[in-house]
């Protein structure tokens, strides 16, 4: 009796959570959602299930969700391999022309394919491909000063083939989400001289959602999103709030091009931009799906 008791209060628990998804369900269906997937969720292999799962479930539901990765990782592992060595300047991965051929390496073949087939095997239909491919992403070589201490001269870094998106053609991705497919992007881009660049993944993931006129950006991460004073986690920030706590020092570190990335996506077009902790199971559903979300908003 036990038994059947537990199995019923099982049933009715996900006939609950069911309905509870229904208005949601709703919101979501037909929209595109653009997810950036990185960091700790993407190394950890049930974490990794998890996410082909949901993405596949996102496209059952009626989604349309458009997959961004990065590969920072797996990029270093194969350097290590090769006994290549990494100088990072401002954050930011100096990379040569033999380095290049590299990251191209790991993260349009490699890694592109192992996010793909996640999603595969969840029983969805997902295509690699990269920001060269169709002409998605026409990049442009990424510069950056650095202000000497003593003269305080300003002088231009070169980072070698680091690039940022200059125009992003999303025919492609219409091509393949019309098809029933789900995109899956490296953010590898091509220059106007043919030349290979490597995009920082959060950059490429703004800049596709705002061409596409994305109804979400999500953007998985390994922090559970904007923190406040008491490391409590903002729900909401405006586009103006988040340029007065970057300047009054509330918004600090790494958070900064994050949060710049999101709402520069947001003034872009995307109706939200959102930070959340991709090492939550199911983080994605639970901020589509739920009331509030999981991590912090941020909209115009």
């Amino acid at each position: 009796m036990s038994e059947t008791s537990d199995r019923m209060g099982a049933a009715q628990e996900q006939a609950r959570i069911l309905a509870h998804a229904l208005p949601f369900l709703r919101r979501y269906a037909g929209a595109t959602i653009v997810v950036k997937y990185g960091g700790h969720a993407m190394g950890e292999d049930a974490l990794a299930k998890q996410f082909g799962r949901d993405i596949a479930l996102l496209k059952q539901v009626g989604v349309n969700p458009v997959v961004v990765h990065g590969g920072g990782p797996q990029i270093n592992a194969m350097l290590k391999r090769l006994a290549i060595q990494s100088t990072f300047v401002h954050g930011l991965r100096v990379t040569d022309a033999a380095m290049v051929e590299v990251v191209e390496m790991v993260l349009a073949g490699t890694v592109n394919k192992e996010v793909a087939s996640l999603i595969n095997a969840a029983g969805a239909l997902a295509v690699g491909i990269s920001g060269k491919d169709g002409g998605l992403i026409r990049a442009k070589k990424l510069t950056r000063t650095e202000r000497d201490p003593e003269s305080h001269i300003e002088r231009a870094l070169d980072l070698g083939f680091v690039g940022e998106p200059e125009r992003i053609d999303v025919r492609v991705i219409h091509a393949l989400t019309g098809a029933g497919l789900i995109p899956v992007i490296a953010p590898v881009g091509i220059g106007g001289d043919g030349a290979t660049y490597n995009i920082n993944a959060d950059t490429a993931a703004g800049a596709i959602a705002a061409a596409l006129g994305a109804t979400r950006l999500l953007m998985l991460t390994d922090v559970p999103g904007v923190l406040d004073a008491e490391r409590r986690t903002i729900p909401e920030l405006t586009v103006a709030e988040v340029a007065v706590a970057i300047a009054d020092g509330r918004i600090t570190g790494g958070m900064i091009p994050k949060v710049e990335t999101c709402a520069a996506a947001v003034v872009g077009g995307v109706q939200g931009a959102v930070i959340l902790d991709g090492r939550v199971p199911h983080a994605a559903l639970l901020e589509l799906f739920t009331e509030g979300g999981v991590g912090t908003l941020i909209k115009p």
